[in-house]
């Protein structure tokens, strides 16, 4: 083993963080070449900097005008110069604060500084890297994102271990309720059980994402509550637990009573057994999908900085070792975004037209009676809803919606139809689930003929 990662190892020894490093996660180091020395020529050589593979003239990077012309507000430096490995350090510093502004449970917590990464999808697959081995298993309610599965199980060979998203509502009831604490916690346990057997040390790991991808479901705060204290009742009986949080989409909450920041700002310092691990971006948070920036922030309340500092250069080992660095332009252009006057106004206008969307959606569903094979799920939040498809084919109903009426929504599971409220304009909202609910008797009539 390389002798930087075994430094960085000694940092981690006898750390949660420590005990559930992946092999990949203990070989990885931040390597002291080109990269390094070129941060420090960046700010030491004062009449030549020979260090990094960029054409620069008169100071700056050379850009072609066509590209210059697509970014007319960014100098050359910030359109095509390489970001640094974890990113630029002014943003990192105004994401940090962010954090801190929108989450007012990390008040008094250590946590890190974020590392930017190209995207929120390569923030779990590199906190995959960094916690999961070939075997491991990774907790997950059974409605969860399809990419987690690519991500997990094809990508790392670990399990998606499930369990059911929402309780029922009482003894023999098919209703769907709440969040299935319960559920959770029974499943970490089993997974704790199953690492220890397999010879792997007392370790569970799960994804918590919320508004969650496709329920569009945020806990309650009694129940982002009770899942504070059952990851925390699991990791205080020897259980080492990562909880890896993805805040797709965070600030997007429609009612009163719901967790409004990250469920990562009150689990973060909850045990010393308990890692918490925030994957978010500016993706849905500042409506900017295409710009490909997001960050990974470690909660360090019980490591603290030393190992805080390990695990990040284990996370740029990471980076550097794949996609390299992130999108300087998109960094850049967040940044800005940050500083210009007005911002905050137009994504609050932002966030009430997808608002009045929601509204929609709840009104005509509440309004009007739904097929007996189709049933609404809960939610509340987040750019989704879904159906879940009792008595039809979700697949066969998405088929239906998109050859026969030019509609398109999304099929899981064969079970499951997700429709995405958010991007279809209020005033249509009531003709979209008026097609679904048409479509979906004509099936359960099909159905019912044959």
């Amino acid at each position: 083993m390389n002798e930087l990662a075994e430094e960085l190892n000694r940092s981690l020894e006898g750390t949660v963080a420590g005990n559930l490093l992946s092999d990949m996660g203990k070989r990885i180091y931040f390597p002291k070449g080109i990269i390094s020395q070129s941060a420090e020529a960046d700010t030491r050589a004062k009449r030549f900097n020979a260090t990094i593979g960029m054409a620069v003239s008169g100071g700056s990077p050379l850009v072609l005008d066509s590209i210059r012309a697509g970014l007319p507000t960014l100098s050359p430096k910030e359109a095509v110069a390489y970001s640094s490995t974890a990113g630029s350090l002014p943003l990192r510093e105004a994401w940090k604060a962010e954090l801190a502004r929108k989450n007012p449970s990390l008040e008094g917590k250590s946590y890190s500084l974020p590392v930017v990464v190209p995207g929120l999808t390569a923030a779990v697959f590199l906190a995959a890297d960094l916690f999961l081995d070939p075997g491991d298993e990774i907790v997950c309610p059974d409605m969860y994102w399809p990419n987690y599965r690519l991500i997990f199980e094809e990508r790392k060979g670990a399990r998606c271990a499930t369990f059911p998203f929402f309780a029922r509502e009482g003894a023999g009831s098919q209703a769907p309720g709440g969040f299935n604490v319960a559920g959770l916690e029974a499943a970490l346990r089993d997974s704790a059980r199953r690492s220890s057997a397999a010879g792997r040390g007392a370790k569970a790991a799960c994804i918590l994402n919320f508004p969650n991808n496709p329920t569009g479901y945020t806990p309650t705060l009694a129940e982002a509550d009770a899942i504070v204290a059952a990851l925390t009742r699991v990791a205080s009986e020897g259980t080492a637990v990562l909880a890896l949080v993805d805040d797709a989409y965070f600030g997007l909450q429609y009612e009163e009573g719901l967790l409004r920041e990250s469920i990562f700002a009150r689990l973060a310092g909850a045990h010393g057994n308990l890692l918490a691990v925030k994957a978010d971006g500016p993706t849905k948070e500042d409506f900017a999908w295409g710009l490909r920036v997001g960050f990974l922030t470690f909660d360090i309340t019980s490591l603290g900085p030393a190992a805080g500092e390990a695990l990040a250069k284990k996370l740029m080992g990471l980076i550097r070792s794949s996609v390299s660095s992130s999108s300087t332009p998109g960094q850049n252009l967040l940044l800005r975004s940050f500083r210009a006057p007005g911002s905050e106004e137009q994504k609050a206008r932002y966030r009430a037209i997808l608002a009045g969307r929601y509204r929609a959606a709840k009104d005509f569903l509440a309004a009007n009676a739904l097929p007996p094979g189709l049933a609404v799920l809960p939610f509340n939040s987040g750019y989704f809803m879904s159906f879940e498809c009792l008595g039809v084919s979700a697949e066969g109903l998405r088929r239906r919606l998109l050859d026969e009426r030019g509609i398109g929504v999304v099929s899981i599971q064969d079970r499951y139809l997700r429709v995405a409220f958010s991007s279809v304009e209020e005033a249509e909202i009531g003709a979209l689930y008026g097609e679904i609910l048409a479509a979906a008797s004509a099936a359960e009539a099909e159905g019912r003929a044959k």
